[in-house]
């Protein structure tokens, strides 16, 4: 295991390092980052696809080595995971920080783009649209400039952030008074399905005394955020059947039922108009004390502005608020499908239709309850439900059948504001800004950090960088470069405040 030898300046004496010194850094080390940041970027990451995945895992182990870091591959039944870790003299803590290096499946005919693994440099012309320019204009870039590429933002560009910021300090001289170990997680985008199991097998090997994760958007109005929790999330596949395979909807329209509006009324059922799960019990043991309320009335949300970008009419009526309604299980509709459309439309009556859904999950839910109850629900809706494709026998036996699968991913996690890792995190980006963080008790998406916090007893909270607007998981996902600059700056912080 590295150990640092040099004579350095350890953070707990770095007095000089305040926000306009730690901007100053930050700034000329997001200039200096640009080739490496372009060069992560255009390396393929879908997890489906295990030599890119080996590509990345091979990139970040050298990366890592060249700044000082021992890294150790954690072998699991797909991909491994990677941990790098380096100590510091007379260190008594241990931060262990977590990274995605894995992106979502692309469609590269919706990107705007000559491929989403080749990043490119846009800015807004005078109509208000992203007009991409010559990637050398980035040395002398505009904080609104964004790089449009895969994972810019979820998550590769806080990657970047974190490389350039040790560098930085290692270029001044500064180590952190703890040591770090830092695990990356290349399945993430899957639901990190072999994370639990290795976090269980190799508990000495992650111990920590904290964990901050590097992930997601900051607060809408772009401020420094904490988020001291995040909903945990399973899936479902449900499909309905027609006829065995698809019928001309003139001969067979208004005879063979129809798998589509079977699926739509089953959905439908389980929802009313304003958005609220009606399945009985699934909201149940979910209580928003007066505190609690005093905790969510503290983030500064705009809901005007939320709708309006959006661009939203009304929204359910889950919570009284946006971050009400996030403290609350979900039941979501994430796909559909059935038949063909647009231009390969055609005239039948489909053999089947399926939805995927998701299940956020909060704290107080079991997970497996959930589902359960979901099941209970569409049998209760006159179908037959099996987990396998039904055979002839099994399709003429019901008159309505219903295949059910499902995935439980990770449940949720929740640290409290005055752990001693929440005192901390305020603390350096105080320090690095000079204003109070906004500080979040749960964010809606889900990262697979319950492992560790359920399993290894470490409390977390994530530090957010990058820009809300970043269209993650979505074509033309990007990273606003003053969000780039300003992930240093709050990395640069957290890594020179005492401990």
């Amino acid at each position: 295991m590295f150990l640092l030898s040099a004579p350095v300046l350890r953070a707990a004496e770095i007095s000089e390092l305040d926000a306009d010194s730690l901007g100053a850094l930050a700034k000329d080390y997001a200039q200096s980052s640009f080739p490496l940041l372009r060069e992560l970027l255009s390396i393929p990451n879908d997890a489906n696809h295990p030599e890119e995945v080996e590509a990345n895992v091979v990139w970040t182990e050298s990366a890592f080595a060249r700044r000082g870091f021992s890294t150790q591959r954690i072998a699991t039944a797909e991909a491994p995971l990677l941990l790098a870790t380096r100590q510091h003299a007379d260190a008594d803590n241990t931060v262990l920080i977590y990274l995605q290096i894995d992106g979502q499946p692309v469609d590269p005919s919706r990107w705007f783009q000559a491929s989403p693994y080749t990043p490119a440099l846009k800015q807004r012309n005078a109509a208000g649209e992203w007009e991409q320019i010559p990637w050398t204009a980035i040395e002398n870039y505009d904080e609104e400039m964004r790089v449009f590429a895969r994972s810019a933002s979820d998550a590769k560009g806080p990657v970047a952030m974190f490389l350039a910021s040790l560098d930085a300090l290692a270029d001044k001289n500064i180590a952190p008074n703890f040591n770090i170990k830092v695990i990356m997680d290349f399945e993430e985008e899957l639901g990190s399905p072999n994370l639990p199991k290795a976090v269980t097998e190799n508990r000495e090997l992650l111990s920590a005394d904290m964990l901050i994760i590097f992930d997601g958007p900051r607060h809408i109005t772009n401020r420094p955020t904490l988020t001291f929790g995040a909903r945990g999330i399973a899936t479902v596949t449900l499909t309905t059947y027609g006829p065995v395979v698809p019928q001309h909807s003139g001969h067979f329209g208004n005879y063979a039922p129809n798998p589509a509006l079977r699926l739509a009324k089953l959905l439908a059922s389980m929802k009313d108009d304003e958005g609220r799960v009606t399945i009985p019990g699934f909201y149940d043991g979910i209580s928003i004390d007066e505190a609690t309320q005093e905790i969510l009335r503290a983030v500064p949300d705009n809901e005007e502005e939320i709708r309006e970008r959006l661009q939203l009419g009304s929204v359910d009526k889950v919570g009284r608020s946006y971050q009400e309604a996030i403290q609350y299980p979900s039941l979501n509709i994430r796909g559909m499908q059935s038949g063909w459309i647009d231009e390969k439309v055609r005239t039948i009556v489909p053999g089947w239709a399926r939805a995927e859904i998701d299940i956020r999950l909060v704290l107080e839910s079991d997970p497996e309850r959930l589902i359960d109850l979901v099941k209970q629900h569409v049998r209760g809706q006159g179908f037959f439900v099996t987990d396998q494709v039904p055979d002839k026998a099994l399709r003429m036996a019901h008159e309505k059948i219903a295949t059910f699968t499902y995935e439980n991913s990770y449940q949720s996690f929740r640290t409290d504001f005055d752990s001693e890792v929440g005192r901390w995190l305020r603390r350096a980006l105080q320090r690095a800004f000079e204003e109070e963080p906004i500080q979040i008790r749960m964010s809606g998406g889900s990262i697979p950090i319950s492992p560790f916090v359920n399993t290894l007893g470490i409390p977390a909270v994530t530090v957010p960088t990058v820009n809300r607007d970043n269209n993650q998981h979505s074509p033309n996902e990007n990273l606003r470069l003053g969000n780039y600059r300003d992930g240093i700056r709050t990395m640069l912080g957290i890594l020179t405040e005492p401990l």
